[in-house]
């Protein structure tokens, strides 16, 4: 990954799939978007394995066994990564802005600096610069890449206010095209769209907790979920279009992990 290009202060940088059982994963993704895989030893003499997801010649994502204490009681899921110029210094301004740290400043030897946080709204973040890890490999919109983030939570106003206070990003707010008044938050860094935010409200989010959810992309979603519901995985959300935009539906994996797949009608900008 030396040779992937440098992210951005703000820009999302890296996903993981954080599960009980790898091999499972494993072979759930490798089925339904043709990543290849290959494990690796935790870097820093950490005990366990780290696995690698490529795409073509390009990582696009790890996996990982939840294991210890610190993970009692925590489902399968996936989690993101944004670059930042100082981890600490990010950190700081975190606590600043009501966010709660989870794990610290950590130096992972080979890889990078990272740190865990919560936002005021309970979604969970990491922040991350890397040395030895340059990030995901910048293949467009490939199958099997990440494509867009996108923030569901209960209190857009708290996470708006964090987030463009964290990352430098500002938002725009509008209706969603071809719904009843949903609004829809784009965070942009700049210029370019970076994430969404949504707010958690209506039938079917009772007991949701606010989360961070990374959509893969795909050539055709109508194609993807059925072949996801052929390899075990469920479909809280399925499949449906956004005008304009495309055609998504949330998976949930053999593991537990949730993940939304989009087949894009227009490009989009991780």
């Amino acid at each position: 990954m030396a040779d992937s290009p440098q992210y951005a202060h703000g820009q999302f940088c890296w996903h993981e799939i954080a599960t009980r059982d790898v091999g499972a994963a494993k072979r759930f993704y490798e089925a339904l978007l043709s990543w290849s895989t290959q494990d690796n030893p935790m870097p820093g003499g950490m005990e366990g394995t780290y696995t690698m997801a490529r795409v073509g010649d390009g990582d696009v994502a790890g996996l990982y066994q939840m294991a210890g204490e610190h993970f009692e009681g925590v489902p399968a899921h996936w989690q993101a990564h944004v670059w930042v110029d100082d981890v600490a210094a990010s950190v700081a301004k975190a606590k600043e802005l009501g966010g709660t740290v989870v794990a610290d400043t950590m130096e992972i030897p080979g890889v990078g600096t990272m740190a865990v946080l919560q936002d005021p709204t309970g979604a969970m973040i990491n922040l991350f610069r890397g040395s030895g890890h340059r990030g995901a490999a910048q293949l467009g919109m490939m199958e099997g890449t990440v494509g867009w983030n996108e923030l569901a939570t209960s209190d857009p106003e708290a996470a708006i206010a964090f987030y463009t206070g964290l990352f430098g990003w500002t938002s725009n707010t509008g209706p969603v095209p071809g719904t009843d008044g949903m609004e829809y938050t784009t965070f942009m860094q700049g210029e370019h769209p970076v994430a969404g935010l949504m707010q958690m409200q209506g039938e079917g989010w009772e007991g949701v907790p606010p989360a961070w959810m990374p959509y893969l992309t795909v050539e055709d979603c109508v194609r993807c979920v059925s072949k996801a519901e052929d390899l075990g995985a469920t479909v809280p959300v399925p499949t449906q279009s956004v005008p304009g935009v495309g055609t998504f539906a949330v998976l949930q994996d053999p593991t537990g992990a949730s993940v939304s797949v989009m087949q894009w009608d227009m490009p989009a900008e991780s």
